[in-house]
């Protein structure tokens, strides 16, 4: 019995090159999968935080005009009234961009293009309500709702 027990502890343990690349073939497997899934995980992240951003800057827009009557495109007005919005002047790559209508400050739209290269928009009227959209409004903000906008969300 003893003996029996000594030849197997001298027995060569452990993993054959085969099993261990196994192993390394099911981790790349499982990579393959799990990368395109992340990634477009991110991408909707990137998505969802612009148009909270653009919401939030919303919000400051009708805080204001509650307050003097009219929209504003100054940013120190909306973060008057949210510290934390992310404010751009032109480029809204960076930040939200908001921009009155010409003719009508009872009108005003909003823009913030995602990290993931995506538009988002809100078109908001004193008379005709919030609209949303994916079109970029930061150079010019309609006296009308574009026609591909909806109410109610994105």
């Amino acid at each position: 019995m003893i003996k029996a027990i000594r030849r197997g502890l001298n027995k060569d343990e452990g993993f054959t090159l085969i099993e261990l690349m196994v192993v390394v073939m099911i981790i790349a497997v499982l990579i393959a999968i799990a990368i395109p899934s992340f990634l477009g995980f991110r991408k909707s992240a990137q998505d969802r935080s612009a148009q909270s951003e653009v919401r939030n800057v919303l919000l400051s827009e009708k805080a204001y005009w509650l307050d003097n009557g009219d929209y504003t495109e100054t940013i120190a007005d909306i973060t008057a009234f949210e510290p934390n919005a992310n404010m751009h002047a032109t480029a809204p790559a960076t930040g939200v961009v908001a921009q009155l209508n010409a003719t009508s400050s009872d009108t005003v739209c909003l823009t913030r293009t995602a990290d993931s290269g995506n538009t988002f928009a809100i078109w908001e009227s004193s008379t005709a309500g919030t609209w949303y959209g994916e079109t970029d409004l930061a150079t010019t903000c309609p006296d009308a709702a574009p026609g591909t906008y909806a109410q109610g969300g994105w």
